[in-house]
């Protein structure tokens, strides 16, 4: 008997229980500084954005703007850096991978960034989980700004996409399979369509009138034959930052806009903007979507990565499921669907809004900035000293899965990527009355340079008090810009919402079409809400996180079709029944 126990525990062991099986928004990287010295004035500060990750030889790999080298991953969770400058000491230029094209050719990764002249290499290497690489194009011919070359592997074909402008369409011209240079014409493949399309217009709502929406960030993806062609609008900055696609039958096109666009969009929540990203392919071979968030405190370039579950459904539409994307979500080793709520690990956030004592407050940095679902505003504590807290009231004993810790950048003096880290190092601490604590989490140990950190328990915990304590920050103040809890509440979950109306402008009226102004009943348990919308009841596959509001002002529909829409609200104990779907002409 107690050999069969032996046996069966390690075959347990051996399946991965107890591992990590989900991930969280922002996603945990060592991001680095900020390497550009007009960028900083206003706070040195970590940044990255207009991300790519590509599965290459059993790895992801993940290349991003301005990171002074890349990081690759077994499993999208545990990422290494690997330090790196794509650039010559000749170059003289901050920007020395900027917006990066990351793909491969049979056994070969391929890395390009942006440039306005003739001077970047094509770096190539076969073995990229270290430091092997070497020039295969000493001076890239296209000079082409945020670019992606793509292989059609099953035509051994190369393409190259690239543009960023509110003045100039997105540009596409065929390589030469040997050389890797331009040949042929260059092709005006896409360009934007504001007076139609209302997500495209530039602004923070899409309601900018003094300034041109730009696109850029072009990518390919080649799926069951069709080319689908993928691009960024309005602007880096906004929450509304978003991806759209075009599609069609032949890499140069022409191309045609999806219907339903844009199929990468995260403007409400806590990790908000889901625009200038990448489509790739887990180890399933399920599709994924990586892409850029917005914080845009410091400066309006100041964003982070956040990766969602893609895919195409069976009429070939391409779509990224965002909603409740900054939640806990399942990684590829769980396999699980990505349509509806199936990637979504169904934790709830138990500490929105609720009470928070601190050690100390720094000016107006206020203590219940941490738990606000705000990445832009931050509490912070007078010093990065040992003993600094916070404390949060969930309000109730509660089930913990799961803490995500945004750490803030306040008084941080670096910039660029700093050769070592000494970790951000702290214990958390849960009570059930406020009296009694254990030790939750130790990372006092710890040597990571973790800005969001994410911890799933081995086992859920019970509590109602959670502190977070301090005991070495790499840089700067102890600020939180999110304390995140997740789990699940004893109470009830919320009723479905009550008078539910989208109210758009009819067809063949005076009206503005772009716009929607949804209202609804306050439903009396509800921390937020997600509102569904599509072109179709069967494919609502954009989504909009709302906290504490009972209305919406929408800016993003396309002007001449219909749209379907649906809402669900949601709290610390779940989430509620959705209504009956709304059409709007």
């Amino acid at each position: 008997m107690k050999r069969i126990l032996i046996i069966l525990l390690l075959v347990v062991f051996a399946s991965g229980y107890g591992q990590q099986k989900t991930y969280c928004n922002p996603i945990n990287i060592d991001y680095g500084y900020c390497p550009i010295p007009n960028f900083v004035t206003q706070g040195k500060h970590r940044a990255t954005a207009d991300p790519v990750i590509t599965f290459f030889k059993g790895k992801y790999y993940l290349f991003s703007t301005n990171q002074w080298g890349y990081w690759h991953s077994d499993d999208m969770l545990d990422w290494k850096f690997i330090p790196r400058k794509f650039l010559r000491p000749e170059h003289g230029v901050y920007d020395e991978l900027c917006a990066p094209s990351v793909s491969f050719v049979n056994d070969t990764l391929l890395v390009v960034g942006s440039t306005h002249t003739k001077e970047f290499p094509i770096w190539m290497s076969t073995k990229p989980e270290g430091d092997n690489w070497k020039e295969l194009v000493h001076k890239f011919e296209a000079g082409a700004w945020d670019p992606y070359i793509f292989w059609d592997n099953e035509k051994d074909e190369l393409y190259l996409y690239y543009g960023s402008s509110n003045l100039y369409p997105l540009y596409g011209v065929k390589l030469n399979r040997k050389t890797f240079q331009p040949e042929g014409e260059v092709i005006s493949v896409l360009a934007l369509n504001d007076d139609e399309h209302g997500w495209e217009r530039f602004g923070e709502h899409n309601d900018n009138t003094f300034l041109q929406p730009f696109t850029e960030g072009a990518f390919m993806t080649k799926h069951e034959g069709k080319y689908y062609l993928q691009y960024g609008a309005p602007g880096t900055e906004f929450s509304g930052y978003a991806d759209g696609v075009y599609v069609g039958t032949n890499p140069l096109g022409p191309f045609e806009y999806q219907p339903f666009n844009p199929f990468s969009y995260k403007p409400g929540g806590f990790a908000r903007g889901a625009g200038h990203g990448a489509t790739y392919q887990d180890v399933n071979n399920d599709y994924w979507h990586i892409s850029t968030v917005v914080l845009s405190v410091k400066n309006n370039f100041e964003r982070r990565l956040g990766i969602w579950p893609a895919g195409f459904d069976k009429e070939g539409v391409m779509y990224s499921n965002t909603a409740y994307g900054d939640y806990p979500t399942y990684l590829p080793t769980q396999k699980k669907g990505h349509t509806g709520l199936a990637s979504f690990a169904g934790w709830m956030l138990l500490n929105y809004n609720k009470p928070v004592q601190v050690s100390s407050t720094l000016g107006g940095f206020q203590p219940n900035f941490a738990v606000d679902e705000d990445i832009k505003t931050y509490w912070s504590a007078k010093t990065g000293n040992k003993g600094e807290y916070i404390m949060t009231d969930l309000g109730e004993k509660s089930t913990i899965n799961a803490i995500q810790i945004n750490y803030a950048d306040q008084d941080v003096e670096i910039m660029g990527k700093p050769a070592t880290t000494t970790g951000h190092k702290y214990i958390i601490y849960a009570s059930e009355d406020g009296k009694k604590w254990s030790v939750l989490v130790d990372k006092s140990k710890n040597t990571k340079d973790v800005p969001h950190d994410y911890i799933e328990l081995t086992k859920p915990a019970t509590a109602r008090y959670i502190k977070l304590e301090n005991l070495q920050m790499p840089k700067g103040k102890f600020a939180i810009s999110g304390l995140r809890i997740f789990g699940k509440g004893s109470g009830e979950k919320p009723g479905e919402v009550k008078n539910f109306v989208p109210l758009r402008a009819e067809p063949k009226k005076k009206g503005e079409r772009r716009n929607v102004w949804f209202k609804w009943q306050q439903e009396p348990n509800a921390d937020g809400y997600v509102i569904y919308f599509g072109k179709s009841a069967d494919k609502l596959y954009g989504s909009i996180m709302v906290y504490g509001k009972n209305e919406y002002y929408f800016s993003g529909l396309d002007r001449s079709d219909a749209y379907y829409f649906q809402i669900e609200a949601f709290n610390a104990n779940g989430i509620g029944p959705k209504t009956e779907i709304k059409k709007s002409e």
